[in-house]
């Protein structure tokens, strides 16, 4: 097991270099001058330059390669172009309310998937597996900025059932900034349930299929034990699966509806530090993301010793 660990940390390694390595390339190929941009219209050609001088953006590539990847091998993800500080303490003040965003999404989107995803394979081929697969269907295909957009404009403007935007002034509770992210979290918690309430179906039809299932109801077992003990547990695994996916899109892929809901989470952050050009925030959300992506896939991994003891690494 700890073996089977290290080498999963080791993989991590690799890859966050991989990352560092192919968004340092990406970022530099985009056209535009950040210190032209940083500056506005009226910089003069010496104080772009001057600018460009200071942040080492004169030197050649390969030089800023070798700077950047031994300051990010010491924890060092760089200077923000625009804030003018380091690239970490600006992801930590963004994180919250994504993270918050994603885990109130995610328990949402739980909560509706899960137990109709259980009925409707309990219940295949009724009115109610044929309406949920349908619905499940349509909140997939339809676009969360555009749900986003209606929610916004009947809930909150209209009804002021919730706040149409933003996270709270700077002295707000948190309660406040939670009662600001369950609009967006129902929005993005509606999108994503449809993908975890189809894998549950499809892998509690599965398993009622199983010989053990009708032994467990040959004894006399009541159907709600048979679903919950017997059923939901041997097919948890792919569930799981599918939610610690979820969560991670969750957490890097809120972009649309951030900027819909103007919460200053990450994708906000990275929206407009594309627009400014500014390359160490880029980088930085991109090594954050892709570490998450694998330590959430570690955390998976992990969680399937706990439901099926069969499992071994």
């Amino acid at each position: 097991m700890s073996r089977y660990i290290l080498k999963r940390f080791g993989g991590l390694i690799v890859v966050v270099l991989l990352v560092l390595t192919i968004s340092f390339v990406i970022v530099r190929l985009a056209p535009g001058d950040p210190a032209a941009l940083m500056l506005g219209p009226d910089a003069t050609p010496a104080d772009a330059a001057a600018l460009r001088e200071r942040l080492g953006l004169d030197r050649s590539i390969a030089e800023q390669y070798l700077a950047y990847m031994s300051r990010a091998l010491r924890g060092d993800l760089g200077q923000s172009l625009y804030f003018s500080r380091p690239v970490t303490s600006v992801l930590a003040e963004r994180a919250e309310p994504t993270v918050l965003l994603a885990l109130m999404s995610l328990l949402i989107a739980l909560v509706i998937a899960l137990p109709i995803g259980v009925w409707s394979a309990y219940r295949r081929g009724s009115f109610f597996d044929q309406a949920s697969i349908s619905t499940a269907m349509l909140a997939a295909s339809i676009p969360s900025f555009w749900t986003g957009l209606m929610f916004q404009r009947y809930f909150a403007t209209e009804l002021g059932w919730f706040p149409a935007a933003g996270y709270g002034g700077p002295g707000a509770t948190f309660d406040e900034r939670i009662w600001h992210l369950l609009l967006p979290s129902i929005v993005l918690g509606i999108v994503n349930s449809a993908l975890i309430l189809r894998f549950t179906r499809a892998s509690m039809l599965d398993v009622l299929g199983e010989d053990y299932i009708r032994t467990a109801r040959s004894k006399g077992m009541g159907e709600r034990r048979v679903l919950l003990r017997h059923a939901l547990k041997n097919a948890a695994i792919p569930v799981v699966t599918v939610i610690g996916l979820t969560f991670a899109m969750l957490v890097s892929g809120a972009v649309v509806t951030e900027r819909v809901f103007n919460i200053p989470g990450m994708g906000n952050l990275v929206v407009s530090a594309v627009e400014r050009r500014d390359y160490p925030v880029i980088q930085g959300t991109l090594v954050v993301v892709a570490t998450l992506y694998i330590l959430i896939n570690l955390a998976v991994d992990l969680l399937y010793l706990l439901i099926d003891k069969r499992v071994r690494y």
